[in-house]
């Protein structure tokens, strides 16, 4: 399954690269995180960065271990989560429109190594790329209220 959602923000595009590499503040900006653990910070730079997020979904609360896997700074950034032999990946990337706007985009991709959960994938993969890109893309519209509010 993949699923892309992009929102133009009214912010010069550091403005926005902050916000969304300032994974501490996420429970404050996107209303989905409840909460967050800094697992490992690397040195330097963000790739290497671990932490568990905790989200509502559904109802109820869902924990995951993500990690950056590359990052260009200022530009993306891409991260992988593992759980119960599903792998999700995901991109943010911020592309300035002029110098006061600021395009953000959103990838997710999920699969599996596991034949029950491509089984399961198949059989709810509408319901789930459409529950993927609504939460997606409130992650965007919360994260865009929040740099339009501090610019």
């Amino acid at each position: 399954m993949k699923v892309s959602v992009d929102t133009e923000i009214n912010s010069p595009k550091d403005k926005v690269w902050d916000v969304i590499t300032d994974f501490e503040n996420s429970p404050n900006v996107i209303s989905g995180i409840i909460g967050l653990q800094v697992l490992e910070k690397p040195a330097s730079g963000l790739v290497g960065f671990k932490w568990k997020e905790t989200r509502k979904m559904f109802g109820k609360e869902a924990e995951e271990t993500m990690w950056i896997t590359d990052c260009e700074e200022g530009q993306y950034y891409a991260t992988r989560a593992e759980n119960h032999g599903a792998i999700y990946r995901s991109m943010l990337f911020v592309e300035a429109m002029d110098a006061h706007n600021t395009k953000l985009t959103m990838s997710f991709e999920g699969d599996s190594d596991s034949m029950f959960v491509k089984i399961i994938s198949a059989v709810m993969g509408l319901f789930m790329k459409k529950s993927m890109t609504k939460m997606l893309q409130d992650d965007l519209d919360d994260i865009k209220l929040y740099v339009e509010a501090g610019s």
